[in-house]
């Protein structure tokens, strides 16, 4: 019984089909894991309005998710040794229970806030196991194809979200926003049930066999450069002494900081565009609108991430992808911060250009996953678990770290998420947004003659019978006796108007005085949000300033054909060691996999 629940190791290595359904299995499990991750933005308004949230405080829950999602890498970097399946089969257990059971029943947001970091303590390990499991299965792919295969774990999560919501969340209700999470959950669950019959792991012997074209190439150069086997060995017995070096470290923060935007999307465009955006009619962007917007984006990554790939390994550089990504990136979001100061931008201008924003992403980060894991290998093959486990806690540190200041930098987003349901109101099949964005001679009127509309509300039955067109006396004696000869003679100055601007909406006018004061709060979180969301791409704008002089601490060449040669005098100075090997009889050496 142990065996079948725990046991999930295989002896041979898989070929064909076999080895296709273990790296599908692989990267459906991330993909799920990543969409019940992310479940929570396609849903942010309502979260926050269901649990009378602050944003400070939902940014709280991001931020200590985040950072105990880091330290949950560290302890991850063990399925070097000890294998990578179990950590994404029970992982999709856990979260699946938390979110389709847990997060539904959560009835205040400190609940709410204590499973979603227990999401992402199970999220942070398993960043770590997936990529190193993918890696395991793809052994004869390009390591850009590799990586961007991998990447799209994540970013189909997002883009899952974000279709799940746009064709379900209308359907559910608005208020009924759980439904997301229990989809997400069932999800997950059904996946592990599949990954708990069918998923595998190489044994630690085979897997060592099957990193033998690498290691045995490492060997062959470490003793080309004088070291010993002895010293190999101690060197994979101590694996953070050799991984934790300057360079992975700091291309590990450079990467960090180039994606900040793409958590900021992630995590917040589902409030942004709502915040930010206005419809011809003047309403607000719905999160249905959001979530279409998103698709956009994630679906360009999606494309972008496997072509990508392909032209990085087909040309042996990965460097000049990097560079072109961030250039692209940066040009595409000082185009798109433009954007928030003009709120009438239409839906599919906002759509090219977050899907411009996204091509420039993937084009830094299949190649420098790529890069980064050939620098792993550098200085030991056998660690690149280990060297995951540092990007992972290195990249949640950092995004952490820095959503901690996000909520100094925009404070407008509570001032519209709490009061939006007031201008959400229906009176009459309209609603109160809707109203004030379609009558704007209406509301002006009221504006400058409130002293006008008080004196009208002690008695509008007597005001528009003595303002009607052949008013009797009678009618205009009650008018004087209800409001005083001098309001009487005002009131009837602007007959014209009251009849035509008023009196057909006294029910709306009457509801936007009762609520004037979350309506003027609304109006100037509205008039503030959009240049507190460009100070925080301006955030994330430099962070990619950043990432650029980074780029030269990762492995590899910037022209084409100093690649080539590299890789050819690389093969020529193998193949000439481990003749001489073989015919010393090395103790210890191995033949190269023809893998």
């Amino acid at each position: 019984m142990g065996r079948f629940f725990f046991g999930h190791t295989i002896d041979v290595y898989p070929s064909g089909a076999r080895r296709a359904l273990y790296l599908g299995l692989a990267i459906l499990a991330t993909v799920v894991l990543y969409y019940v991750y992310y479940t929570q933005t396609g849903v942010t308004p309502n979260i926050l309005a269901g649990y009378h949230m602050s944003f400070a405080f939902y940014i709280g829950i991001i931020v200590v998710s985040n950072l105990l999602g880091a330290f949950a890498s560290l302890p991850a970097s063990q399925t070097d040794r000890l294998g990578r399946t179990n950590v994404v089969i029970y992982g999709l257990l856990i979260v699946g229970l938390l979110t389709a059971v847990g997060i539904p029943l959560a009835s205040n947001q400190w609940t709410y806030a204590t499973l979603t970091c227990l999401i992402g303590v199970v999220e942070g390990a398993i960043l770590v196991a997936t990529p190193a499991l993918v890696r395991d299965f793809s052994p004869q792919l390009g390591r850009a194809s590799a990586m961007g295969f991998w990447t799209i774990g994540p970013v189909a999560g997002s883009l899952i979200t974000s279709l799940v919501a746009l064709h379900t969340l209308d359907h559910f209700g608005q208020t009924h926003w759980k439904s997301q999470f229990v989809i997400s959950g069932v999800a997950a669950l059904v996946v592990f049930l599949l990954s708990l019959f069918a998923l595998k792991d190489l044994s630690s012997p085979l897997r060592d066999q099957l990193m033998v074209s690498a290691r045995d190439q490492a060997l062959v150069e470490a003793r080309a450069r004088g070291l010993t086997d002895r010293q190999l060995v101690a060197a994979r017995e101590r694996p953070w002494r050799q991984i934790l070096q300057w360079d992975l470290v700091g291309s590990s923060i450079g990467i960090a900081a180039m994606l900040l935007v793409y958590y900021a999307a992630a995590s917040l465009f589902t409030i942004y565009y709502p915040v930010i955006f206005k419809n011809v009619d003047g309403t607000n962007f719905t999160v249905t609108q959001a979530n279409g917007l998103n698709t956009w984006f994630w679906g360009a990554d999606i494309v972008a991430l496997i072509v990508v790939g392909l032209l990085s390994d087909a040309l042996r550089v990965r460097k000049p992808f990097m560079l072109l990504g961030a250039l692209l990136s940066m040009v595409m979001l000082i185009i798109f911060l433009g954007d928030a100061t003009h709120a009438h931008t239409s839906y599919y201008t906002l759509a090219l250009e977050a899907s411009l924003l996204a091509v420039g992403l993937s084009l830094v980060f299949g190649p420098w996953m790529a890069g980064y894991t050939e620098s792993v290998e550098e200085k030991n093959p056998a660690l690149v678990g280990t060297g995951l486990a540092l990007w992972g806690w290195i990249l949640r540190l950092v995004v952490g770290l820095s959503f901690i200041v996000l909520p100094l930098v925009i404070t407008s987003v509570n001032p519209i998420v709490d009061n939006l349901p007031v201008a959400d109101t229906v009176i009459h099949g309209q609603s109160i947004e809707n109203f004030v964005a379609e009558h704007p001679d209406t509301i002006a009127f009221a504006q400058s003659h409130q002293p006008l509309l008080k004196i009208l509300a002690k008695d509008p039955a007597a005001a528009v019978a003595a303002g009607r067109k052949g008013a009797s006396l009678q009618d205009l004696a009650n008018a004087v006796k209800a409001f005083g000869l001098k309001n009487a003679l005002e009131l009837n100055s602007y007959k014209a108007q009251l009849v035509k601007l008023v009196e057909p909406y006294t029910a709306q006018l009457d509801f936007i005085e009762a609520h004037q004061s979350a309506l003027t709060d609304l109006q100037k979180g509205s008039a503030e949000a959009p240049h507190q969301w460009q100070h925080w791409f301006y955030v994330d704008l430099g962070g990619m300033v950043v990432f650029i002089p980074l780029i030269w601490l990762t492995k590899g060449r910037w022209k084409p054909s100093a690649a080539r040669r590299d890789a050819q005098e690389h093969q020529l100075l193998v193949q000439e060691e481990l003749a001489r090997l073989t015919a010393s009889g090395a103790p210890g050496s191995l033949p190269l996999s023809t893998d």
